[in-house]
């Protein structure tokens, strides 16, 4: 197979415009995030879903789930029997929403051009990106470096020319994998995919498919556009163009920030709360001049703290008036620290944000930070 993960710098050739398009998408996402909270649960099959003994249905399954042909969608009864001794645990939406608002700061590092498909994955155009760096392929490196070390969790990364074969590139290596499709590599790999794995292409559509003699993406391109038309309707024309590695669509951000914030994820875990004290009055300074550089300043102050356990817990305090001024946000976040078990308990993160703007954000640039410099 000529898809592989690569280190090299790669660029994309679509028409006369180079694009540079990344998808990454989450590793049983759901499933993972408990095992990560619930460290009795790590390496054991894991089901999110409803109860087995009801109507319920899976919504997300680990790894060790998979192996016994456990799926989402899938019935929670018939996951049951297939794996009588996995772990069922009710969904956790609120921290899962929680846990995808993080990993999406750490995309608006490197873009703004960020497309969510749901909370466990998005689309990236990192063509002309913020830290100015030519390689795709190095992006998603770093991406899913900050990703592992912030979160806890690991993500796969397809890296192409569109947004189509970059999602067809994240599922060649899961979990926790990267991978690369070259212009020169994309033709055969589609044509030797089997039909029911291209992206869009549903149960129904591939037995359509395999009866009119379809199996392959080589068997797909030997039909004329006006056939498949004929035969599936508008999504004939998709069908004809993605099989020869064509898609122009657009990554489409939805995004309008509300805040400007920074936060410093350290190397080693922190207890000395004078230390912390410091670094809070670092990140203050730095959002401090975030918001002076463009003019604005806020009413609402948090204080984010993340423990060695990956528990995180925030601490927001809402002003009467406006401000923006490092000593002011560096005495209000360190006041929050106090409410917070910050110096019996480990600290791996810190971050202060400023938010409820006084002017309308979604000009504003400013991303937040990771330091991995920074040591005990």
């Amino acid at each position: 197979m000529l898809v592989k993960e690569v280190q090299h710098e790669t660029d994309y050739q679509v028409g006369i415009q180079v694009r540079k398009i990344l998808h990454i998408d989450m590793d049983a996402f759901f499933a993972s995030v408990e095992q990560r909270d619930f460290p009795a649960l790590r390496d054991r099959p894991v089901v999110v879903g409803g109860d087995p003994n009801s109507r319920g249905v899976v919504a997300a399954a680990s790894y060790e789930a998979r192996r016994y042909g456990i799926h989402s969608a899938m019935p929670s009864a018939v996951a049951v029997r297939r794996c009588p001794h996995a772990v069922f645990r009710k969904p956790r939406f609120e921290i899962y929403k929680s846990v995808s608002a993080e990993i999406r700061e750490i995309f608006y590092r490197y873009t703004d051009l960020v497309e969510p498909l749901s909370l466990d994955e998005a689309y990236l155009d990192v063509t002309r990106n913020r830290v100015r760096c030519p390689s795709a392929t190095r992006l998603a490196h770093e991406i899913r470096h900050a990703i592992r070390t912030e979160t806890g969790l690991t993500a796969s990364a397809g890296v192409a020319a569109n947004k189509f074969l970059a999602k067809m590139a994240s599922g060649q290596n899961k979990p926790d994998g990267l991978t690369v499709i070259t212009p020169e590599e994309s033709e055969h790999f589609l044509e030797q995919l089997p039909i029911g794995e291209f992206h869009g292409v549903g149960k129904a559509t591939r037995e359509k498919m395999q009866s009119l003699g379809i199996y392959t993406g080589s068997d797909l391109k030997q039909w004329h556009e006006a056939d498949l038309v004929r035969h599936f309707g508008k999504s004939g024309h998709r069908y004809y163009h993605i099989v020869r590695g064509r898609d122009d669509r657009e990554v489409k951000p939805d995004r309008i920030r509300k805040s400007v914030g920074k936060e410093t994820t350290f190397s080693e875990d922190l207890s000395d709360l004078e230390l912390l004290q410091e670094i809070i009055a670092e990140l203050a300074g730095k959002v401090a001049a975030s918001l002076d550089r463009h003019g604005v300043s806020g009413k609402t102050i948090t204080l984010k703290v993340r423990y060695r356990n990956f528990e995180t817990v925030t601490r927001s305090v809402t002003l009467q008036n406006h401000v923006r001024d490092q000593t002011t946000l560096a005495r209000v976040a360190s006041n929050l620290l106090k409410e917070t078990e910050a110096g019996q308990r480990q600290v791996r993160l810190l971050g202060v944000t400023v938010s409820s703007l006084d002017t309308h954000f979604s000009q504003l640039g400013e991303q937040l930070e990771i330091d991995f410099r920074r040591h005990a």
